[in-house]
């Protein structure tokens, strides 16, 4: 059944209206950027207002992603959920153009991260209910390459916006257009699909939950998913305790652990990164253009990283990216004790965070890898909401940090905590490796990986 996907314009573009994708990626990831900027420059903020947006934002994503996932599975009307979202943004970027305030910021950047997980379920829901079984894999890869291809340029219109001097709220409008031109392109351009699923088959298909765990915008988070609503339980950390005690000899506990860390020291580094760039002299249009190569670096390597998984192995793979990460973050912190000259920073961090983006590429499928091949005749919607759970709270708590550090520390401290905390993780992803080896002496002496969901074409010139 793959048919209509021989050639690799049918690869790309699964079908034409996932284009209507393009328009709210590129406003998201310019809006990612645009956002700490406005802080900095127009509200004449500091590191620490930035730290607490993010902190509030990271928050307001993690608790209502319960609340959209559930909707979802109550009122499986994508199109509106879709229209919701991003007609949203486009309103809250246009009241952001025009904000006074930091107070007033803060706000409706919170609204931003509630709503943010209403587009995440959506869609994804909407392509395992529009594509059958067998397009699937391709579906996905197309849904990923749109959001890649929509990034850069998003973070492209920003460069040469900002490259013309132009105002950091006047940009807010075009971000604005671009999102409602998405919610005008999904609402009217696609028809609900004649059957409906709910959040917890999307972990049953790997392709469908490879896209709700990968990382994404400037701060690579991916939207927390819970497949099945947390219910609050008595004596909550003694249940965690007990199920820790359950799963001893198993990989799962020590793969959350890791991710946990990876997360933490991923958001103590990003939020803290653009107000480090703006101290070293780099003007907007600059900031954007480091942003830029992180993310079209992503875009090269991750075709490769499927193949190279199976080649050395998905453990190995997730080792050797984090190792990279980690001292690519000690590095930034020397940055922070040489006097660079305006342009020397700028070669520097351009170095630097695009070779950041290729390990995140690669981190980003041998973790998805290791955790597949762990939830194998488990309970997947239980586990998985455990491990969003955890996510979610690193990302919280990464923020809360960088706001600590914020207020006692300096950014070299921040970069190195954050290297050392990468650092740490390495032999907590060995043991994990070593658990799986143990459980399944078999699998190990195999040396098989599992397949992982088919990595989106690269993007090719039209």
């Amino acid at each position: 059944m793959v048919a209509p996907f021989r050639t690799w314009s049918g690869r790309l573009v699964a079908r034409p209206w996932l284009l209507g994708f393009v328009p709210i990626n590129s406003a998201t990831a310019g809006f990612g950027v645009a956002l700490p900027l406005l802080i900095l420059f127009p509200l004449h903020g500091s590191w620490t207002d930035v730290a607490v947006a993010a902190t509030l934002f990271n928050a307001s994503v993690t608790l209502s992603s319960v609340l959209w996932g559930h909707f979802s599975d109550v009122y499986p009307r994508r199109r509106l959920f879709l229209v919701i979202n991003y007609a949203g943004y486009a309103g809250i970027y246009l009241l952001l153009a025009h904000v006074g305030s930091f107070t007033e910021l803060l706000v409706a950047y919170g609204v931003v991260g509630v709503l943010a997980p209403a587009g995440a379920s959506a869609s994804n829901l909407l392509i395992l209910e529009k594509f059958p079984e067998g397009e699937r894999a391709v579906a996905f890869a197309s849904f990923q390459e749109m959001s890649m291809v929509g990034s850069i340029v998003g973070l492209l219109i920003g460069y040469f916006w900002t490259l013309g001097n132009g105002a950091l709220g006047e940009l807010l409008y075009v971000l604005s257009a671009l999102a409602l031109t998405s919610a005008f392109a999904l609402g009217f351009g696609i028809t609900e699909a004649s059957r409906s699923l709910t959040t917890r088959q999307v972990a049953r298909h790997t392709e469908s939950l490879f896209s709700r765990i990968r990382p994404i915008g400037p701060l690579q988070n991916a939207v927390p998913f819970f497949p099945r609503r947390p219910h609050l339980r008595p004596r909550p950390l003694g249940r965690l305790t007990h199920w820790g005690r359950e799963e001893l000899h198993h990989e799962l506990p020590l793969i959350m652990i890791s991710s946990f860390l990876f997360t933490l020291a991923a958001n103590l580094f990003n939020i803290s990164y653009t107000p480090f760039l703006v101290v070293s002299g780099l003007v907007p249009a600059s900031i954007f253009l480091v942003n830029l190569t992180n993310n079209f670096t992503q875009t090269l390597v991750f075709p490769v990283t499927g193949p190279l998984a199976n080649r050395i192995g998905a453990d190995r793979l997730v080792r050797r990216a984090t190792y990279v990460r980690g001292l690519g973050y000690l590095v930034t912190g020397g940055f922070a004790l040489l006097a660079f000259g305006r342009r020397d920073a700028l070669l520097a961090n351009v170095l630097v965070y695009a070779l950041l983006g290729g390990a995140i590429a690669v981190y980003t499928t041998g973790s998805s890898l290791m955790l597949f091949r762990g939830l194998q005749r488990r309970d997947p919607g239980s586990l998985l909401g455990l491990n969003s759970a955890f996510g979610g709270a690193a990302a919280v708590a990464g923020a809360a940090l960088s706001w600590a550090l914020a207020l006692v520390g300096s950014f070299r401290l921040v970069f190195f905590v954050s290297g050392g905390l990468l650092l740490a993780s390495l032999p907590i992803w060995a043991a994990a490796s070593l658990a799986y080896e143990r459980r399944r002496p078999a699998a190990s002496s195999a040396a098989v990986v599992p397949q992982g969901p088919e990595p989106p074409p690269a993007a090719k010139p039209h």
